[in-house]
């Protein structure tokens, strides 16, 4: 993920809302200065066109684009404004009925096919294997991650050396004290081999917690020295360790270590799509 989209991929999540009940939305008219419109009037012609697409996919308009009135000021009297309540999906649609020259429509659309994507996948997580799940969560790491790398350089965690401290601090919140360098040795890894690479899902799932909260924290706290972000790493690890705790959950260093890496589960689902090409039962590029 390139710096600019990574920008852009903050952009979208911090313009989402979060209802009582969990679920999510994004106001239309965050979306449009997000997806750089300057008129309302021209955006509300791209959120008709994604609502015939709604219509024609067999979703419920009412529900993707629920339809509300906002009161604004203006000068000594206020009037209702119009706005929409977007659920990712309507999002979705939105980017891909857009102006194609933006690109930040293009960066767009490929965020919310990812998170549309992403929720499809979640909800039928717990029926995914266990090497399935370990590839699903580990895709997600890789992403935040790299958000992650990019916000703490922009909190003060500029040289290798201190951001090897700041990753470090983060590891030994979350598993009592161990460096990365005691995490290695424990699974028993040889020179080169990431541990992210070998971990079962609950494992991985509990390091993508530590680090997507660690990102989130430092940009909302402005952080902008690396020690300040090496301690909220640290922090946010025992947080999280302290979380797997109380609800009666194993400690991440004694969860066991899978036999095979994400390297061979990729390898090996590749074989078999490769075999299903080969037999014609679907098509793929080499």
């Amino acid at each position: 993920m390139s710096k600019l989209m990574a920008r852009e991929y903050k952009c979208f999540e911090e313009i989402k809302n979060i209802r009582d009940d969990g679920s999510e939305f994004w106001y239309a008219r965050d979306l449009a200065i997000a997806l750089d419109y300057n008129k309302w009037e021209n955006f509300h012609k791209v959120i008709k066109r994604a609502m015939i697409a709604c219509d024609n996919s067999g979703h419920n308009i009412s529900h993707d684009f629920p339809e509300i009135r906002k009161i604004v000021s203006a000068g000594a009297t206020t009037k209702p404004l119009l706005d929409y309540e977007l659920t990712r999906y309507a999002c979705y649609l939105i980017v891909q009925n857009g102006d194609p020259r933006k690109e930040v429509i293009a960066l767009g659309q490929t965020y919310f096919a990812i998170q549309t994507y992403r929720q499809e996948v979640a909800e039928r997580f717990n029926q995914l294997d266990e090497d399935s799940r370990r590839l699903v969560v580990r895709g997600d790491i890789k992403q935040w991650n790299q958000l992650l790398a990019e916000t703490a350089h922009n909190a003060g965690v500029i040289t290798n050396e201190e951001f090897a401290i700041f990753q470090n601090a983060g590891y030994m919140g979350l598993y009592g004290g161990l460096t990365v360098d005691d995490i290695h040795e424990k699974k028993g890894l040889e020179v080169g081999q990431k541990i992210l690479d070998y971990m079962g899902s609950t494992e991985l799932i509990a390091n993508l917690f530590r680090i997507s909260q660690t990102e989130e924290k430092l940009r909302k706290d402005n952080v902008n020295d690396a020690g300040t972000a090496t301690i909220i790493h640290h922090t946010v690890g025992k947080e999280v360790r302290k979380a797997i705790e109380e609800i009666g959950g194993t400690m991440p260093e004694d969860l066991p270590t899978p036999e095979k890496s994400i390297a061979q589960i990729e390898k090996e689902q590749m074989e078999r799509l490769k075999q299903k090409a080969k037999n014609g039962q679907l098509m793929l590029d080499e």
